[in-house]
């Protein structure tokens, strides 16, 4: 009873604090990109950032949390297929976004002299392509769910994977083997150039470290630009991804591989699934000042 009881909190607190912080760090942003004379890539990727966010709080948290509270199912066979479509893209689009944040923020502080400078987009309208293939790619990867979710109303005698309201018809051999590698492809790839971006910026925060410890031995006055304290920003946002990327895949591991289903790692999972997408924009919130002096500066 107390763990339902926490079940339900935990849930309806992740939803909140997610759904009003990314909806905050969006309009923040928005407003900032409208308002400056030149349109500001970081702040067009932070926005879609958020917006994902959203979306995958919407739709993975909102049933979820109607099921712990025990409500009736309110989600037809349409509505089940919306919902689980849109969590999985959301899910994908969540990677690739996270990636492009780093990948670009690598770009902006590498050195003028460095040949990745001259892959610094100029204008934020050069990020709309990528957003177009992400949305494009994740959706046609997730367009198997469509003939795969059904809801509960229906005859389910025959059905595996229950998601409370929604059930998972287990897919042919065929189109696993189509869009499991894709699925671990994008994974690998985005994250490759996620981890690639962060210890570059890593490198270059460490010389940056070195150069700030000589200035102060000589006595001289010398400020942080921000778009490298942004850059801290950046890393640590990309340090939450991962650990609640590969602790979420650890848990989902467990529950593949145990023979008794345990409804405490469910709960643990799910809540995982959520954790990027509900604290993402506190960090976000917490260095605002910072992220708002890095796109002045560019």
């Amino acid at each position: 009873m107390v763990l339902k009881f926490i079940e339900k909190m935990v849930f309806l607190f992740m939803i909140l604090v997610g759904t009003l912080g990314n909806m905050s760090v969006s309009v923040n942003y928005m407003l900032s990109w409208w308002r400056s004379t030149g349109k500001k890539p970081i702040h067009l990727i932070l926005i879609h950032l958020a917006f994902t966010n959203i979306i995958l709080l919407l739709a993975k948290g909102l049933p979820k949390t109607v099921a712990a509270f025990g409500l009736r199912n309110f989600l037809d066979d349409i509505g089940c297929k919306v919902i689980v479509y849109l969590e999985r893209v959301a899910r994908g689009l969540s990677i690739c976004t996270s990636s492009l944040l780093t990948v670009v923020q690598a770009i902006i502080i590498s050195p003028r002299a460095s040949g990745w400078r001259r892959l610094r987009p100029t204008s934020a309208w050069h990020i709309l392509p990528f957003f177009s293939f992400f949305w494009t790619f994740n959706s046609l990867i997730s367009i198997h769910l469509i003939h795969s979710i059904t809801s509960t109303g229906l005859n389910i005698s025959h059905l595996k994977n229950s998601d409370n309201y929604c059930y998972f018809i287990l897919p042919s051999q065929k189109i696993k083997w189509i869009v499991l590698p894709l699925m671990v492809l994008r994974d690998a790839v985005f994250q490759g150039a996620m981890g690639g971006a962060s210890g570059y910026m890593v490198f270059l925060l460490h010389k940056h470290h070195q150069q700030v410890l000589y200035l102060q031995n000589s006595k001289l006055l010398y400020r942080t630009p921000p778009e490298l304290r942004v850059a801290q920003s950046v890393l640590l946002l990309m340090l939450c991804f991962v650990f609640f990327y590969w602790t979420d895949c650890a848990f989902s591991l467990i529950l593949s591989i145990s023979l008794v289903e345990n409804s405490l790692i469910v709960n643990i999972q799910e809540c995982l699934t959520l954790a990027y997408a509900s604290f993402s924009p506190l960090v976000l919130i917490h260095r605002d000042g910072l992220l708002a002096g890095c796109c002045s500066a560019q």
